[in-house]
């Protein structure tokens, strides 16, 4: 299975993986994000280190059954050759309707065939009142119009 665009990246290219990224996240749907990770992925994502597809799946599955409403915007910092680092920040409500905004950083590196091999994310967070979301787009895809992190000033 291939999953273009393919490494090397240039920049178009890396900019087109991490909309992709973005819009699969955006789905929230655990089985169809896991498919763009290798079998043999390796992440590490706050105390939480998956490793393979399957857990990859697992922790996708637990995240958005207590992150709802989870919106997110990702963006391009870097990229060379098969490794390319994101920006993101993304808001969502608990089951007791407290609002949060996280900001994160993430590595990336990617096989010969465009899956993802390893993911490293660092995140923050912090509450926020409902008047202070920022991501009020329809739940999934994240409209071509509405403005990124840059944009927004975050």
């Amino acid at each position: 299975m291939s999953r273009p665009p393919l490494p090397p990246f240039d920049e178009t290219s890396a900019r087109e993986k991490v909309r992709l990224a973005e819009d699969g996240w955006n789905s929230r749907d655990p089985a169809q994000v896991s498919m763009a990770y290798t079998e043999d992925t390796r992440w590490r994502n706050r105390a939480e280190f998956p490793r393979g597809r399957e857990e990859a799946r697992k922790f996708l599955e637990r995240k958005w059954a207590k992150e709802l409403d989870y919106r997110l915007i990702k963006e391009l910092w870097a990229y060379s050759g098969n490794r390319i680092a994101v920006r993101y920040a993304y808001e969502y409500h608990d089951d007791s309707g407290n609002w949060f905004r996280a900001y994160g950083n993430e590595n990336w590196e990617f096989a010969e065939d465009g899956l993802m091999r390893n993911r490293h994310a660092s995140i923050n967070e912090r509450p926020i009142t409902e008047a202070e979301r920022l991501f009020r787009w329809p739940l999934g895809r994240r409209p071509d119009y509405h403005p990124g992190l840059s944009e927004l000033g975050l």
